[in-house]
């Protein structure tokens, strides 16, 4: 390309930043800066936020018979916009309405999608949405032109390309382009134009892979020789760590190319990891900035990005991850075995990422991203490869990374943070031949602890701290510090609480007003039947005689809660009452018949073997839909990870048993886990259960679950109850003959309860300060057993500023004793109440006396 840089700068926006008038303010406002200071703006931008799920749903369930439904969403999601943005998305969008319909029609009528159909779908998300930003753009901005990337991004096609890849996850060259170049200059000095799409050889549309928006803007850059490109998220750059699942992340204010590709390529989010090869080509500096707070300076990444210091900058990790492990004695000196080994993954199309040998062992791995075909020729992939060796397939692991410079050369300053993985077992661990990485493949259900205890040992007790931004929470309480937070009922309770706590010692506190208000949020889901309180989440007499009066039903995981609810309520209806057990006794499942509750069944083994206890009974059957949700591995509780629930390729031999022993199926149990925020997910589970009905020959009741996820922290959102409701009652319509039950547990109590304790003492080590407090992880256990992240606050000096970081610990004696880690506080004294929020479940019910140290007791207020 010409030496010379252009005077263009690209903007790239994601679906979340371009779904809301406000946001749109604010791209106008950005487009606007830029134009003032002399430069011509490429704006590529992605589809509404959640119409690329849709239209990926309707690929996935051809079969649907609500696809059509799924089209009529997308269509009054963009109308709905169009109205706030004051555009005539009717007259603006019909045509590409009258498309989209057509082809899901297509789909509808032949079952299925080709690749190219699937393509043409995937497409309509971008086009749409850049129309209406564009006709909004023209409204406040002068010399605005819609452009369609198909004419600009050509791809070409990859060696061993399956025809998938070459369509779905199309690539383009990254040569500075001088057709490209005179077609935005001619457009004009503000392009409005799409991510994720191009156009192949015979000029037929193809997509650049999931994220591929990322990768359409640094093409444009690359090709129109950009001054620099500008990726605009819902996060103020790139961070230490995932600052959803852990808040202390550090920013990082500067990365080389190099650094920014690795902490991309293993996991991180922010940025698709295609994107920084092309700006790295001719120099182009990526800045990552954030939509919704555009005053902060975010990430730059270029080729003055770092220094040459050894330094862990940070902590990374990649879930679904596939090992493939090829193992025989013969390989050991035999010439020529990973080139044959290898010619088979070439054959097949798979990108190898991390390699471990031994002499009788080699093990690799695939990142599913550049491998999503695998699954498709996995049978044949392994057939041919095991004419070279014995093949072992390992899936549901993670690969965990530590992500910086000259790493090889501070290992021995490391050996300390690697002790987390002494529990864990390791199945792979490589060191990068460029000295940016180390990588450990573990469990997926420990990835997120051990990347918290990694994040704390190798980032936050750094010498090295200003190579280092702020952390997400000072930037996300920046932001917030006008704004009101209506959840916090302890806030205006504070002198009642600060009352209770004169007189006591640490306490938990109960509001029944808001387990009313949460209880409210259920009652009002018109598509749902009947609603049960999960009890295992807070068993206090006082909270279940609300729910009593409330008129909800009882879920029970064993007999003791099934006796307590009777103990409470000798008259209740026993058909209001769900006993769901789980590898429990035959003398539990005796006693819950006996008591004639609704039993649940989650494995066909009583049946196999107690079938006359179950003969001509009445029974809900629990079934593992095939896949797990929730804030944590360890709460999901569907697919084959789980414990829980008969699995589907069980179906036919459960028909058979419950035919053969005259057992009536009352009704179908699913739960996928806890803490889920995607509003489809109960349909979703509604839809598994409708087919497994079928199947089973019909059923009155379909009972979803809870896991309704809650705002854990102050940096989350809250479910959209009303869009779960919607979801459900599109179900109900297509499917009117089932009674929908759902069983919320957490959701209903969690919020409404608060742990208080005092400060004993504070000690401050360095840089680091601790507030221990009465109580710790025998009151509650979710900090250490899940690495939940509550809200904490200094009750006693609420409206204080927070001026320091702490660790807030508790006094048993376990490193794992920690309530809070990094946390905002004021400066803290002997004697201040402390309030853990959101504790209102999985609190008493998991407090031991461990140390013998008695837990916090249990008071209610209304």
């Amino acid at each position: 390309m010409s030496s010379e840089r252009s005077n263009w700068i690209v903007l790239k926006f994601g679906g979340t930043s371009v779904s809301s008038l406000e946001n749109w303010q604010k791209i106008a406002s950005e487009v606007q800066k830029r134009r003032n200071d002399g430069y011509k703006v490429c704006l590529v931008h992605s589809a509404l936020s959640g119409v690329s799920n849709t239209l990926e749903a309707i690929i996935e369930e051809p079969s649907d018979k609500n696809m059509l439904n799924k089209v009529e969403q997308i269509k009054e999601q963009h109308l709905a916009l169009g109205q706030k943005l004051d555009v005539a998305a009717q007259e603006l969008l019909s045509d590409d309405f009258e498309e989209l319909e057509h082809i899901v029609k297509g789909i509808e009528l032949i079952g299925e999608a080709s690749y190219r159909v699937q393509a043409r779908l995937l497409s309509m998300g971008e086009l749409m949405a850049t129309k209406l930003g564009s006709a909004y753009l023209q409204q406040t901005l002068d010399g605005v032109q819609w452009m369609d990337a198909r004419d600009q991004i050509k791809t070409v096609v990859r060696k061993n390309a399956t025809e998938r890849s070459r369509i779905i996850s199309a690539v383009s060259t990254t040569d500075y382009d001088e057709g490209i170049a005179e077609a935005l200059n001619e457009a004009g000095p503000i392009v409005v134009t799409q991510g994720f799409i191009g156009s192949d050889s015979e000029n037929k549309t193809v997509i650049l892979g999931r994220g591929g928006s990322d990768v359409s803007a640094a093409y444009f850059a690359a090709k129109i020789g950009a001054e620099r490109l500008e990726v605009w998220t819902d996060v103020p750059g790139m961070f230490s760590v995932n600052p959803h699942a852990v808040p202390s992340a550090r920013l990082l204010n500067h990365l080389s190319y190099e650094e920014a590709q690795e902490i991309a390529t293993n996991g991180a989010k922010v940025l698709h990891p295609r994107s920084i090869m092309p700006a790295r080509k001719h120099d182009i500096p990526i800045h990552v900035r954030c939509t919704l707070r555009p005053e902060l300076s975010g990430t730059i990444i270029s080729s003055e990005g770092s220094d040459d210091e050894a330094i862990v900058k940070a902590i990374a990790v990649r879930d679904d991850v596939i090992l493939v492990s090829m193992e025989s004695l013969g390989m050991w000196q035999e010439v020529g075995f990973l080139a044959d080994a290898f010619e088979v993954f070439k054959h097949f199309g798979l990108s190898i990422d991390l390699v471990s040998t031994s002499q009788s062992n080699v093990t690799v791995s695939l990142d599913p991203g550049l491998n999503e075909h695998f699954q498709d020729i996995r049978n044949e992939f392994v057939e041919d490869l095991e004419n070279y060796c014995h093949v072992e397939v390992i899936e549901s692991v993670s690969a965990v990374s530590l992500l910086g410079r000259r790493i090889r050369t501070i290992l021995h300053q490391l050996g300390s943070a690697f002790e987390v993985f002494q529990e864990h077992q390791v199945y792979l661990v490589s060191q990068a031949a460029n000295d940016l990485n180390f990588t450990f493949v573990v469990e997926s259900a420990q990835a997120d602890r051990l990347v918290r205890q990694l994040h704390e040992q190798v980032i936050l007790q750094s010498g090295k701290q200003d190579s280092f931004g702020p952390t997400w929470s000072q930037l996300m309480k920046e932001g917030d510090d006008e704004k009101e937070n209506g959840k916090d009922w302890w806030k205006e309770k504070r002198e009642q609480l600060m009352e209770i706590m004169e007189d006591n010692g640490s306490s938990y506190v109960y509001d029944l007003d808001t387990v009313k208000r949460y209880a409210g949020f259920i009652q009002n889901l018109d598509a749902v039947s009947f609603g049960l309180y999960a009890m295992k989440a807070n068993a206090n007499d006082e909270i279940l005689k609300t729910f009593r009066k409330l008129g909800f039903g009882f879920e029970c995981v064993s007999i003791g809660e099934v006796e307590k609810v009777f103990d409470l309520f000798p008259d209740i209806d026993p058909k209001k009452i769900l006993f769901t057990p789980n590898f429990a006794p035959r003398s539990e499942y005796e006693k819950g018949l006996e008591l004639e509750v609704n039993v649940t069944l989650d494995n066909i083994y009583p049946l196999q073997q107690w079938p006359n206890l179950f003969k001509g009974k009445e029974l809900f059957l629990r079934i593992d839909p095939g896949h797990g949700g929730g804030h944590h591995e360890h709460v999901k509780t569907g697919g084959v990870q789980s414990k829980f629930g008969i699995p589907r390729f069980e179906l036919d031999e459960l028909k058979e048993l419950v035919e053969a022993h005259e057992i009536s199926v009352k009704g179908l149990h699913a739960h996928i886990g806890s803490g889920i925020k995607d509003p489809q997910s109960w349909k979703d589970t509604a839809v598994i259960l409708h087919k497994v009905a079928e199947q089973l020959g019909g059923v009155d009741i379909l009972d979803l679950g809870g896991g309704f996820g809650i705002q854990e922290n102050e940096n989350q959102a809250n479910l959209d109850i009303e869009e779960v409701d919607q979801s459900l009652q599109q179900f109900k319509e297509a499917h009117p003959n089932y009674d929908l039950w759902v069983e919320p547990g957490r959701f209903l109590v969690a919020t409404a309860g608060v742990l208080l304790s005092k400060v004993t003492q504070l000690k401050g080590k360095g840089e680091m300060q601790y507030v221990g407090i009465e109580t710790g992880m025998n009151s509650f256990i979710r900090p250490a057993l899940y690495g939940a992240r509550h809200t904490i606050v200094n009750l006693s000096k609420l409206e204080q500023p927070t001026n320091q970081t702490v660790n807030i610990v508790g006094p048993i004696c376990e490193s794992g004793d920690k309530l809070g880690i990094d946390r905002l506080f004021p400066n803290s004294e002997e004697g201040d109440v402390i309030l853990i929020a959101n504790a209102g479940a999985y609190g008493k019910v998991m407090s031991s006396n461990y140390n013998l140290r008695e837990p916090a007791t249990e008071k209610v207020i209304k």
